[in-house]
C-alpha cells in the first residue's frame, strides 16, 4: 500500500520512512502541503495520508480541506500528525476532514496501529467501490418491461415504440434480453397433431 508523509521535519520524514518500509509499505515524502497536493492529485496517489500540522506554504488543515473537496471516488485516509493536543485543535482537525490524528512526539507501536486502521478502512473503502462498479455494470445489462404493451387480440403481435408491429418473441427478447426455444404444449400438440398425442 501506497502511503504519503508530509512533513517539513526532514528527521521526521525520515524516521516515518523507515518504520513504514520496514513494515513493507511503499513510501513517499513531502516536505509542505504545495508538495503533498501535487502527489495526492498525482497519477498514483497515495492511499494513507499522514499529514503535519504546521508546514510552511500550505499547512495541513489547508491540504485536508483541499483534499476533501476532491470528488474521487476512493479518497486517502488522512491522519493528522501535530504537536496540538488539546481537545480543541484535535476536532479541528477532524471536523476539517482528517481520519485520525496522531500527536508528536509519537509512540511507534501506536503510530503503527493507527497506520493498520487506516489500511483495514481502504481496503474496505476499495472493496464497497469495487462492489458498486459491479452493480452499475450489472444494472446497465438489465432490460426491464414496464407499463401497458399493446397487443394484437389476434395474431398477438406486439406494437412497439415506433408503433409498427412485431412478433412476441422478437418484442421480449429486445426488451428483456431473454431467448426463447420453440416447442409444442399439449393442447396444441392435440388440436394440431391429433394422430401423435394418441
Amino acid at each position: 500500500m501506497r502511503l504519503l508523509i508530509a512533513d517539513d521535519d526532514p528527521n521526521t520524514v525520515n524516521l516515518l520512512r523507515k518504520y513504514l518500509m520496514l513494515w513493507n509499505y511503499e513510501v513517499a515524502a513531502a516536505s509542505n502541503g504545495s508538495e503533498a497536493l501535487d502527489i495526492i492529485n498525482g497519477k498514483d496517489p497515495p492511499q494513507i495520508v499522514v499529514l503535519d500540522w504546521l508546514m510552511p506554504d500550505i499547512n495541513g488543515i489547508e491540504v485536508i480541506k483541499k483534499v476533501r473537496l476532491r470528488d474521487a471516488a476512493n479518497p486517502p485516509y488522512i491522519i493528522l500528525f501535530t504537536v496540538r493536543d488539546e481537545k480543541g485543535a484535535i476536532i479541528e482537525g477532524l471536523e476539517a476532514g482528517a481520519n485520525d490524528y496522531i500527536t508528536k512526539p509519537f509512540d511507534k507501536d501506536e503510530f503503527r496501529a493507527r497506520i493498520r486502521v487506516g489500511e483495514r478502512v481502504v481496503q474496505l473503502q476499495n472493496s464497497l467501490s469495487d462492489r458498486i462498479r459491479q452493480l452499475q455494470e450489472a444494472v446497465s445489462q438489465i432490460k426491464s418491461l414496464r407499463g401497458i404493451i399493446p397487443i394484437c387480440s389476434y395474431c398477438h403481435k406486439i406494437r412497439n415504440d415506433q408503433k409498427s408491429w412485431q412478433q412476441l418473441e422478437k418484442y421480449i427478447s429486445e426488451h428483456s434480453g431473454a431467448e426463447f426455444s420453440h416447442g409444442i404444449c399439449p393442447e396444441c400438440l392435440k388440436k394440431h397433431y391429433p394422430e401423435e398425442s394418441e
